[in-house]
């Protein structure tokens, strides 16, 4: 249930943000989480309701954007799409693996005023 700590950190990012960007109350946060990020964007969401209660973001909408986790393969070099750590390299079997997208989680847009 890290999701609730999480979404306390997103809101003090928030706070800081307002006080250096002069905006006072947010309406839409767009945020990239990255598959192999280890969040559940339900509870994401449910948790960013109850913690933005009595803020600059209450009632704004959370918007999740999915980044693919993708590797990249050390013996063959080929760029490939990974559902999670230690797969197998579609292409030639080696686990060697390097992820390159997937473990993302940040702010990507506000829509503020």
């Amino acid at each position: 249930m890290h999701e609730l700590s999480l979404c306390e950190g997103i809101l003090q990012i928030l706070e800081e943000q307002s006080r250096t960007q002069g905006f006072i109350q947010v309406h839409r946060v767009c945020l990239e989480i990255g598959a192999l990020a280890s969040v559940e964007p339900e509870a994401l969401r449910f948790h960013f309701d109850v913690v933005t209660q009595g803020t600059l973001a209450e009632g704004s909408h959370l918007e999740i954007v999915t980044v693919p986790a993708q590797a990249w393969c050390l013996p063959c070099g080929e760029k490939v799409s990974v559902g999670q750590y230690f797969d197998a390299c579609p292409q030639c079997g080696s686990r060697q693996l390097q992820v390159i997208a997937g473990e993302e989680l940040r702010i990507q847009q506000l829509e503020v005023e």
